[in-house]
């Protein structure tokens, strides 16, 4: 199996510390407000590995913090008017919520900033001692840069051209202005621990230094984060780690795509902005998730509409398989499994191993009609290799008979039972001007009925 390492910015063979054990830590949220679709493509991203590592009989310890004090948690605690904790708490719920939505299984640990003050302020005081830190005359501790000889090495970035883009805060009291704070000084009001350099709280990159290397070890396997992180905060977390512990910090770096939406980058000043919860609104949330995969971890997608519409109709195509066939294990070719973990194996390659299972459908297709026999045991060949990704784990018919979006849904359930029930009664009539009459009308309202011995199915039109 072979993994893209941000830090080499190459597929390497995996090759875990411990033989078919993984110790991987992503960088969670920080919980000032409602995940939004960027969030989801992490989540996302990381639990389709986890399920995959998994598949290929790995023992993972999935790490995923939780950032539950910050500046922009201070900020939107006083707007709102309640306390931090309460916000936290509030946001935290509403995270796990979208997760379970979204068939993200839970991270192994999820370890909060708050719960490991004893262990920052130890890694600071270990990063004092040994010279990378130092104490400003405004409270602040800050970590000097340029002690560190390799820093820049993930983000491939010169320490020159970090200075040329440096900027210091009026506040801020650095020996350098590449310098970062790993403890800052409490204001009056603000939430505080004792410390060694009086009240304060943690900076940001050294939460997740302290977290990590106490979950998992001073070395592990796998870090994983978003777009936006390899610069500065992961650059930051090898700086501390290593500095604070003489070892290499991770194996291998891993970072998923951006979300644009309509490809823009989205942003709240642009009013392209969606939280999770504004999307499953609207769209059922296999069809997100499925729009997450689609496209190679890696690369950028485009967020819209139209991108979820066509996520829906391939969907629809693996259920359409999948209607009226009973799921049994039985003797087929492992062809598709085979090239199913050929693709997987090449980087979590998603985009192939979704047209290995198009494949499989479309077999599964054919056998419906030319060899019912071997039906069920493709259905479960199918049903199982989705499943690693996350997919296809639905009643068929559930799927099949849900709206586009919430907005389309004319015409509930229980209404369309009612008028099949119409128009099975005006066929047992011999009526069957009114039969094709109701039939018709359901279809303008996008209802397709499907009339077999078994009696009539109804499914959504895509």
């Amino acid at each position: 199996m072979k993994i893209y390492n941000t830090l080499t910015r190459q597929k390497e063979v995996f090759q875990p510390l411990t033989d078919k054990q993984v110790k991987m830590y992503v960088c969670g949220v920080t919980v000032y407000d409602f995940c939004h679709i960027g969030h989801a493509r992490v989540m996302v991203v990381f639990d389709m590995i986890t399920r995959y590592l998994r598949a290929r009989d790995y023992q993972v310890t999935y790490v995923r913090n939780i950032t539950d004090i910050d500046d922009k948690i201070l900020k939107r605690a006083a707007e709102n008017g309640e306390s931090i904790q309460a916000l936290t708490e509030r946001m935290i719920r509403a995270m796990h919520e979208d997760e379970r939505a979204l068939g993200v299984l839970p991270p192994d640990q999820e370890p909060r900033a708050t719960a490991y003050i004893d262990e920052i302020i130890a890694m600071v005081r270990t990063l004092e001692d040994k010279g990378y830190a130092y104490a400003a005359p405004n409270g602040d501790v800050y970590y000097r840069v340029r002690k560190f000889a390799s820093y820049g090495r993930l983000s491939q970035r010169q320490l020159d051209e970090l200075q040329a883009g440096a900027r210091v805060e009026v506040a801020e009291a650095k020996q350098d202005p590449l310098d970062f704070v790993l403890w800052k000084a409490a204001k009056a009001g603000e939430v505080s621990w004792p410390s060694p350099w009086g009240d304060g709280r943690p900076g940001w990159h050294i939460e997740c230094s302290a977290m990590s290397t106490c979950c998992l070890g001073n070395t592990f396997d796998i870090h994983g984060g978003g777009p936006d992180l390899p610069f500065p905060h992961h650059e930051n977390e090898i700086a501390q780690s290593e500095a604070a512990t003489g070892q290499t910090y991770v194996n291998t770096w891993m970072h998923a795509g951006a979300v644009r939406v309509n490809q823009e980058k989205m942003s709240k000043s642009l009013g392209n902005f969606f939280t999770i919860r504004d999307v499953l609104a609207e769209h059922q949330p296999e069809v997100v998730r499925f729009l997450l995969l689609a496209s190679h971890y890696r690369s950028a997608i485009n967020y819209s509409v139209d991108a979820l519409l066509d996520a829906r109709k391939s969907l629809l195509r693996f259920y359409n398989a999948l209607d009226a066939v009973e799921v049994i294990q039985g003797e087929i070719s492992k062809q598709w499994r085979v090239a199913f973990m050929a693709a997987m194996d090449d980087d979590f390659n998603t985009p192939e191993a979704l047209a290995v299972l198009y494949d499989l459908a479309r077999t599964l297709n054919t056998a419906k009609k030319e060899n019912p026999a071997q039906a069920p045991a493709l259905a479960a060949e199918l049903r199982e290799l989705a499943g690693i990704l996350g997919l296809l784990q639905q009643d068929p018919q559930a799927f099949l008979q849900t709206a586009r979006t919430e907005t389309e849904a004319t015409l509930s359930a229980p209404e369309i039972e009612s008028w099949i029930q119409k128009r099975q009664q005006a066929r047992a009539d011999k009526d069957f001007a009114e039969s094709d009459r109701i039939r018709d009308w359901l279809a303008q309202q996008g209802i397709i009925l499907r009339d077999s011995r078994e009696g009539t199915r109804w499914t959504r039109e895509s």
